[in-house]
């Protein structure tokens, strides 16, 4: 993929190493020529110096030609107008604002823009780390299916993933197991100790905590 990054703080620079090493071809754009030097001499791809969100800019970078584009400086209402310009008028499939103000997002999205917190993200991930309950979603997907991690209940152990499938509600999508993670079959068999990890309508919620014996 041909992708275009605004911005090179950490995470611009952070994200332009790791899209290299996954062999996208990457472009940078920051105005301050001095911050591709976050880069390292390692980098691969393409930078520009000017502002993100200028016509001309992104068209030297290529912006007609890209797959994606992700605007990362730390200037909310820079990320929004890059973002809505990719999006609105080069229709760049692909595009992602980070957000500082997260009370912002809802606005954005209204606005068909996919953003990005990092702050809320970090927030909410420490929470979650010390505060870990049996059946709280890790991630949701939309408003109807969230992805559920839980210890295997007494209640399990010995039974077959079959026994906690419901087709269209509740899926085991993978086990892990001994330090690693593998993709289970029906014919599974859950073992003590094994770490479930759930996709599953969250309407089916309770009938999940019945099967799994937590109701």
């Amino acid at each position: 993929m041909k992708i275009i990054i605004i911005g090179c703080g950490r995470v611009g620079a952070g994200l332009a190493q790791t899209l290299c090493l996954r062999r996208h071809t990457v472009t940078v754009v920051d105005k301050d020529p001095a911050a591709f030097e976050r880069l390292g001499p390692s980098f691969k791809g393409k930078t520009v110096v000017g502002i993100g969100f200028d016509r001309d800019v992104l068209i030297k970078a290529g912006i007609e030609r890209t797959d994606g584009l992700a605007a990362v400086t730390s200037s909310d209402e820079a990320n929004v107008v890059a973002a809505r310009l990719a999006s609105q008028f080069f229709r760049v499939p692909r595009v992602v604002a980070r957000l500082y103000d997260q009370r912002k997002a809802e606005i954005y999205q209204r606005l068909g823009l996919q953003t990005i917190s990092t702050t809320t993200w970090g927030i909410n991930r420490i929470a979650d780390l010390l505060c870990y309950s049996e059946f709280e979603p890790i991630i949701s997907l939309g408003s109807e299916v969230d992805l559920i991690t839980v210890d295997t209940p007494q209640l399990l152990v010995g039974r077959t993933v079959k026994d906690l499938t419901m087709p269209g509600e509740i899926h085991v999508v993978a086990i892990s197991r001994g330090g690693a993670t593998f993709l289970p079959t029906l014919g599974t068999v859950f073992q003590e100790g094994d770490l479930v990890h759930l996709a599953m309508l969250a309407a089916s919620a309770e009938r999940a905590k019945i099967l799994l014996g937590l109701a």
